[in-house]
């Protein structure tokens, strides 16, 4: 096949924003010493989705705009019972796709459990943390709310010897699951919820994909978060706004421990797409329950779902750069996702014929056994692609709609009497209608052609305002079409807080089999996009290999119907 769209992207210039402009400001002041260390780190309970890519593209595009700036990938794994290391290797995969490295700057959490454990230990020391007995009810009944005050645990007195006995007993994996937990003593009189006594640790004699059974306990997120950051020298802190109420809890621990380093959380607002969701709860529900095929399946706003559908990396960052960073949550149309990924594949894709419906036309007067080899471009306005070769013999296909026996007024595809031109080959006409004796269908054309008009224009130059795309009969390759569309019919699936499975489009998966495209796709591999002229843009799926077969996946159509649809319905 042709030349393909490349599988990395570079990442795209990162434009002006509040969290830049606050870098440049510490830079400029010389705060942690000029330097710039930001992490993205995922919890490897899931597979990132678009979302996650504004934060790839955040943190590594900060550390790229400043000179010796550094992005860690840090998986933080402190939750074993819903962590895996498939999550991680499918991580790694897709924030390689989008163009980003993180060189030998890979860490995880697990790797700090023994600083983090001896973080603890300071605190109890210090008399800023204790080895609570009581239940979780309990605990969250002592935690009160937004209108009552908290109430001290009963255990909250314990000495420091107890509590670095008891602790330390934890540690050793003497009690059993729920027996006690480990708290910072900090205000449970305090208007922030979160600096109510918050657990710092829990027993769990969980099996961890890293560290095996060796601990039987493990740190809580916002203990071992902030905490982490430190370890790394992290300067820039950057998080989604739902961290925003967190952000006293991560300087508490950091100045309670007395952490050489001290990093800053600044948070952002996340993205949030119409016609999608993008929660890890509920996209996992879809996998669980079967509406989808996987994780990856190309409905999925997974990256590894919109990779095997076909969009091209850069689209993603240029998406993101175009929506930019704020402090605000909004929603953003989908559409112009959509825009960004038509428009890399219009530059980025060759161009190859395909005939989803079938229609047989047999030229008449096309001598058999004769086939012409036409030229024709895989890119009509970049040469680097190259060309390939269009075999035209007598029998032909064509796409079923481009067919009406009764035409519609300017009804410019084939007719009964009408001429059309064949894309890069000849002109036809339609002279005879064959029609299946029982069902009325018709099932095939009988046309003559214009041997003149063979590669170019006819002779005459009569004007011919219908163009059609066609593959030979004899040299075509049959294939399996996907016809992908948005998973939720309703822009907001989520709406009111309801079953957001009610708003799933029956329609998003559309199986057509017996599809015929041109020769030059016999060799396509995984992964290899093209635009199907006048359909749409598509990709060869991983499946093509084990059904010993073509199989493609469309990933955008040539324009947005969808807008033309809604437009429609408001009128």
């Amino acid at each position: 096949m042709a030349k393909s769209d490349p599988n990395t992207a570079e990442p795209a210039e990162v434009r002006s924003h509040f969290i830049r402009e606050k870098i440049e400001a510490d830079v400029r002041a010389g705060k942690h010493g000029g330097r710039v260390v930001t992490r993205f780190p995922p919890e490897p309970n899931g597979y990132l989705h678009i979302g996650h890519a504004t934060s790839i593209n955040l943190n590594f595009g900060m550390a790229a705009a400043f000179p010796g700036g550094i992005c860690n990938l840090r998986f933080d794994d402190t939750n074993p019972e819903a962590e895996d290391v498939e999550y991680v290797d499918a991580i790694q995969q897709d924030i390689r796709w989008l163009g980003f490295d993180w060189g030998d700057r890979r860490y995880f959490a697990s790797d700090y459990f023994q600083q983090l454990f001896d973080f603890a230990i300071r605190l109890i020391e210090k008399d800023l943390a204790f080895v609570d007995s009581s239940s979780l009810e309990e605990i969250r009944k002592q935690r009160g709310n937004f209108y009552e005050p908290g109430t001290e645990s009963p255990h909250r007195g314990r000495s420091i010897g107890e509590n670095l006995d008891l602790f330390r007993r934890m540690r050793a994996g003497e009690f059993a699951d729920g027996a006690h937990v480990l708290r910072a003593k900090i205000d449970m009189q305090s208007p922030d919820l979160n600096l109510r006594d918050p657990i710092m640790y829990r027993i769990r004699k969980v099996h961890h994909h890293r560290t095996g059974d060796e601990w039987p306990i493990y740190p809580m997120y916002d203990f071992a978060h902030g905490l982490s950051d430190a370890i790394e020298s992290v300067t820039h802190s950057l998080c989604s706004l739902e961290f925003v109420d967190h952000r006293p809890l991560y300087d508490w621990y950091l100045e309670a421990c007395e952490t050489e380093a001290r990093p800053e959380q600044t948070e952002f607002a996340r993205l949030n797409l119409n016609y999608t969701v993008l929660s890890k709860r509920r996209l996992l529900q879809l996998v669980e329950e079967r509406h989808v095929s996987g994780w990856d399946d190309p409905r999925m706003p997974t990256l590894c779902g919109i990779r095997r559908r076909g969009y091209p990396p850069e689209a993603i960052l240029q998406f993101c750069d175009e929506v930019g960073i704020t402090k605000r949550d909004s929603v953003v149309d989908i559409g112009l996702l959509e825009h960004f990924v038509r428009d890399a594949l219009n530059f980025g894709a060759p161009r190859a014929m395909g005939v989803l419906r079938p229609l047989k036309v047999v030229i008449e007067n096309f001598p058999e056994g004769r086939v012409e080899e036409l030229d024709a471009p895989f890119h009509p306005n970049d040469p680097s692609f190259g060309s390939r070769k269009l075999p035209l013999s007598r029998v032909v296909y064509v796409e079923r709609d481009d067919f009406m026996e009764e035409p519609a007024k300017k009804w410019f595809r084939l007719a009964p009497g009408s001429e059309v031109r064949l894309r890069y080959a000849c002109l036809i006409t339609c002279t005879d209608v064959i029609k299946d004796p029982k069902s009325g269908e018709v099932v095939e054309l009988r046309c003559t052609w214009d041997p003149d008009s063979l590669g170019g224009a006819p002779a005459d130059g009569r004007k011919v305002r219908g163009t059609l795309h066609w593959v030979s009969a004899e040299h075509a390759v049959e294939a399996e079409v996907r016809l992908y569309d948005r998973l939720f019919k309703e822009e907001n699936p989520s709406a009111g807080g309801g079953d957001f499975l009610a708003s799933l489009n029956p329609d998003s998966l559309e199986v057509l089999s017996g599809c015929q495209v041109e020769p030059s796709l016999a060799s396509a591999q995984s992964g290899d996009r093209m635009q199907l002229e006048r359909i749409g843009y598509f990709c060869v799926d991983r499946a093509s290999a084990s059904a010993g077969k073509l199989v493609l996946n469309r990933t955008v159509g040539l324009r947005d119907t969808w807008a033309k649809e809604a437009k429609r319905a408001s009128s």
